[in-house]
């Protein structure tokens, strides 16, 4: 009777992860699909098209970049959006940029990814109890969405926090991801706790609904060129997520 249990459990499993991979990819379908910001569409195209100089040979994306991961992910990562020559380019969401070379080596060092780099949407890499998604799916001019743009693809977001069931970590990648992950939240009809959570690099709090939220300082050049975050603040923050995932830390 054990035996026939755990047969069944392990179908059951089976199950779900087939589900949420089939759901995941019709939202990710949406999103590669998605026009409605005519400045992103303008901008991602005309990227795509000029290309940078040491890209010339690239075919360029050029569309929404999907979320990227595993579907009963327990960690979620909200970054802020592609970068112009890097998911732009490549088609993969942190892939082909230096934001994405301190991402993945970092994701790699705490066994949530198989190898330390990005390169291109086939180079291999897979996620392990990990998923990456972004506030905005396309690349913005200077970096910079409008909030217009944030909210045509707040819906996004809604929808893949939905689907992923088995989240109980979030870490957000700089202060702009940390704010719209707390509206995605109150818009799922989540009661945020009072006073508002607020952001700072390695602030720790354990939201109403179960979830340990995580701020870090986005891993751009800005950010890493200054000093302003270095690796160990950065693997710091992937330490805590372990550690959280792992039942060895008592919740605040």
């Amino acid at each position: 009777m054990l035996s026939t249990s755990l047969s069944r459990d392990k179908e059951h499993l089976v199950l779900l992860h087939s589900l949420s991979m089939s759901t995941l990819r019709l939202l990710n379908t949406d999103i590669v699909a998605c026009t409605q910001c005519t400045r992103l569409v303008a901008f991602r195209q005309a990227v795509a098209e000029t290309k940078r100089r040491q890209f010339r040979d690239w075919t360029y994306w050029g569309k929404p970049i999907p979320g990227f991961g595993d579907p009963n992910a327990r960690l979620y990562i909200l970054g802020l959006a592609p970068a112009a020559h890097g998911g732009n380019r490549t088609g993969r969401v942190f892939t082909g940029d230096r934001s994405g070379d301190w991402l993945y080596e970092a994701l790699h060092h705490f066994g949530f990814a198989n190898q330390a780099s990005s390169t291109h949407a086939q180079d291999g890499l897979t996620l392990t109890d990990c998923y990456i998604g972004a506030t905005v799916r396309c690349a913005p001019p200077a970096n910079k969405p409008t909030p217009d743009e944030f909210t045509a693809c707040r819906p996004f977001v809604l929808r893949e926090l939905q689907l992923l069931k088995s989240v109980r970590v979030v870490v957000v990648l700089g202060k702009i991801a940390f704010d719209h992950y707390l509206k995605a939240t109150r818009e799922l009809g989540h009661h945020l706790p009072a006073p508002l959570p607020k952001f700072g690099h390695g602030v720790i709090y354990t939201m109403p609904w179960g979830v340990t939220l995580i701020g870090s300082y986005h891993p751009s050049q800005q950010n890493t060129f200054t000093g302003k975050l270095t690796r160990p603040m950065f693997h710091r923050i992937f330490s805590e997520a372990g550690r959280r995932l792992s039942g060895t830390v008592i919740a605040n």
